[in-house]
C-alpha cells in the first residue's frame, strides 16, 4: 500500500483505544478523495473498522456522520461513541486494545497476515501482527519505534 499523508499508525491511541484515530483518519481522507480507492475504500466500515464500531456499540455510518460534521475533535468523537454506545471500563479498553495490537499473532488471523506479507513482499521484516504489517506496508517501522509502547 502507498504511504498516505494524514493516516496514522493503528498503534496510536485516542484516549484509551488503539486504532480509533486511524479509523477517523480514513473517514476524513475518504471524504476529500485522499484515501487510495484500491487499497482502502472497499474495507471502510469492515474489518478493523467494524470491530472498533462493534466494541463501541455504535454504527459506522453514525460515527462517520459525526466525524464529517467537523465540530468534534478525536477525543470528543470518542466521548460521543461512549455516550452513544455505553461507557467502557479501563479493563475493557485495555483488553480490546491488547487484542487488536496482537491480531494475527498465533490466532485465526495468522494465515491472512502471512498472505499479506507475501503479497507486499515484506518477508524480511519483523512483522508479528496486523498492526505491524499495516505500519511496515505504509512505510513506518513500528519495531524500531516500539509503537506498542507509545
Amino acid at each position: 500500500m502507498p504511504t498516505v499523508p494524514g493516516l496514522r499508525s493503528p498503534y496510536i491511541k485516542v484516549g484509551r483505544l488503539v486504532y480509533f484515530g486511524r479509523m477517523l483518519d480514513k473517514i476524513r481522507l475518504h471524504a476529500v478523495a485522499a484515501l487510495p480507492v484500491k487499497d482502502y475504500v472497499a474495507n471502510l466500515s469492515k474489518g478493523f473498522d467494524g470491530r472498533c464500531c462493534n466494541f463501541l456499540r455504535v454504527k459506522y455510518d453514525d460515527l462517520k456522520a459525526q466525524t464529517l460534521a467537523g465540530s468534534k475533535n478525536d477525543e470528543q468523537l470518542l466521548a460521543w461513541a461512549f455516550e452513544t454506545g455505553g461507557a467502557r471500563t479501563d479493563e475493557e479498553c485495555e483488553t480490546w486494545s491488547g487484542f487488536m495490537m496482537k491480531r494475527g499473532w498465533r490466532d485465526s488471523g495468522a494465515e491472512i497476515l502471512a498472505q499479506r506479507i507475501r503479497e507486499s513482499a515484506l518477508e524480511g521484516k519483523p512483522i508479528m501482527t496486523m498492526f505491524d504489517y499495516l505500519d511496515f506496508d505504509e512505510g513506518r517501522d513500528p519495531v524500531a519505534e516500539k509503537a506498542w509502547q507509545v
